[in-house]
């Protein structure tokens, strides 16, 4: 028996679809089960909400491996994201202990334990390591920026090339990153379910075949919608006024572009060893690939 949480989200909902062509009836479970009902009418849906213990133990009831998708950088009233994602992912696995869950399959964010990460990117590996420390054994798949056409950084890119003619970039566009398809982060979650897993923590970085600065991602994107911005690089603009021109020229709010910004500042490239022994046939596609795809999904 699988569950899905987050399975509203851009990413769970891909990895739901993905599991019932496999032949799987998993269950799918979010803060709105009507909702997720109505996508999946033979799927069992459950209200989960990971901040309310109470609604955890009937969705792992019977459950032998858990998906954890669920990630907010949305403002709150009872302290930070980190907070809550901390406390969030201590509940979850302490009631998938209980419920004799036998391993978790988590998508956290890339970056190395020895770097000085951003808030953001220190959060999603502390959630990992709370979720091995207080719970069944876990899968966790770190990846960089995610290319689909409903991923929060997508967005962002294609929103900057289609809306302005001309863009003042900071230094740190120059950083180099490995952002990966939907599809493949997909691929990886589907097959991380038959992974045998040694230890408690077992950590994968996954990305794609190209790397890239974030001035060639915005490069690319803007060569395959015909554009020709004007890009300027100067040394002052900090990655929180960098924020604040993408909540205003964007589809993405302040309080997701600000975290995410911050976290481009460090590089995103994988050690791909991890990946290779574990997933030997799963090849990563280029980033022109992961674009063409994502435009044709928009559309």
């Amino acid at each position: 028996m699988i569950l899905v949480t987050g399975a509203s989200g851009s990413i769970g909902s891909r990895l739901v679809d993905r599991l019932v062509d496999a032949g799987h009836s998993p269950r799918v479970a979010g803060r709105h089960p009507e909702a997720l009902t109505a996508r999946w009418p033979k799927l069992p849906a459950f209200g989960l909400d990971v901040a309310r213990p109470g609604t955890l133990p009937s969705a792992l009831d019977g459950v032998t491996a858990a998906y954890y998708l669920v990630h907010s950088m949305e403002p709150g009233t009872e302290g930070t994201f980190r907070e809550r994602d901390a406390e969030g992912a201590r509940n979850f696995a302490r009631a998938a202990t209980d419920a004799g869950v036998q391993r978790m399959i988590y998508l956290g964010g890339l970056g190395r334990d020895d770097e000085d990460l951003s808030e953001h990117l220190a959060s999603r590996q502390e959630t990992g390591r709370i979720l091995a420390e207080d719970g069944p054994p876990v899968l966790e798949l770190r990846a960089a920026m995610v290319i689909g056409s409903n991923s929060a950084s997508y967005r962002m890119l294609t929103d900057l090339v289609n809306r302005l003619p001309a863009m003042v970039l900071p230094r740190w566009v120059s950083t180099p990153s490995q952002p990966i398809a939907m599809t493949d982060v997909i691929s990886y979650l589907g097959a991380a379910l038959d992974v045998e897993l040694a230890q408690d923590r077992t950590i994968v970085e996954i990305g794609g075949a190209d790397i890239l600065t974030y001035r060639r991602m915005i490069e690319l994107v803007a060569e395959g919608r015909g554009k020709h911005p004007l890009l300027i690089t100067v040394p002052f603009l900090t990655p929180r006024l960098s924020s604040y021109w993408c909540a205003i020229t964007t589809s993405v709010p302040m309080a997701t572009a600000q975290p995410l910004i911050e976290g481009m500042t460090v590089p995103m490239v994988v050690r791909p060893e991890m990946a290779n022994a574990l997933f030997p046939e799963i090849r990563p596609m280029a980033f022109r690939d992961a674009l063409r795809q994502a435009t044709v999904d928009e559309s």
